[in-house]
C-alpha cells in the first residue's frame, strides 16, 4: 500500500482558526493572485491549496456556503464538477500531471479541515512523486514556489477560455 504523507500540514491543523470562512471571504476580495484563485465560473471557483500535498494541489469550491452536498442545486453541482474537470485539464497542460487524487471530505470525522463549506481536492500525481524527505526529515519538498504555480495554472485555465 502506498502512503502520501503530509506532515507539513500540521502547521495548518495546529494554527489559529481563521476569521470567517476563507471560501467565502477570499472570492469576495479583489486580488485573485493574493488569494490564489486561478479560475472563476458561474457558481464555483478554483484556488490553490496554501498547504499542498503536491505542487498544483487545487480545490474546486462552490460559491455558496454549505457543507451539505445535498443542499447544492443541480446547476451548482454541474458548475462544481466542471471546475474539477477544468482543473484536471489545466494541471495536465501546465505540469504534465500523470494522474490525480480527487475527492472531498464531508464532515470533520472524514477529515474536513473546513467542514462548513464543501470543496473538492484535486491533487496532481506523478510516478515517483514521493521521496525520502517526509519520512526521514519530516520535510515535504514542494519544487515550485506557490506564486509561480499560481501563475502557471492561471495561464493554463485562461488558455481554455
Amino acid at each position: 500500500m502506498e502512503h502520501l504523507w503530509a506532515p507539513w500540514r500540521l502547521a495548518y491543523i495546529k494554527g489559529p482558526e481563521p476569521e470567517g470562512c476563507i471560501f467565502c471571504t477570499k472570492p469576495a476580495e479583489s486580488s485573485d493572485e493574493d488569494n490564489l484563485i486561478v479560475w472563476r465560473g458561474g457558481s464555483a471557483f478554483v484556488m490553490l491549496n496554501r498547504y499542498p500535498y503536491n505542487s498544483g494541489h487545487v480545490m474546486a469550491v462552490p460559491l455558496r456556503h454549505t457543507g451539505d452536498l445535498d443542499a447544492l442545486s443541480r446547476e451548482e453541482v454541474v458548475d462544481l464538477w466542471e471546475a474539477v474537470r477544468r482543473s484536471v485539464r489545466a494541471l495536465r497542460r501546465a505540469f504534465g500531471a500523470q494522474a490525480f487524487n480527487i475527492g472531498l471530505n464531508l464532515g470533520r470525522a472524514a477529515g474536513a479541515g473546513i467542514e462548513d463549506h464543501l470543496h473538492v481536492h484535486v491533487v496532481p500525481r506523478w510516478v515517483g512523486d514521493t521521496n525520502f524527505m517526509p519520512v526521514l526529515a519530516d520535510v515535504k519538498v514542494i519544487p515550485q514556489h506557490l506564486l509561480d504555480t499560481y501563475r502557471q495554472l492561471r495561464d493554463a485555465f485562461a488558455a481554455e477560455e
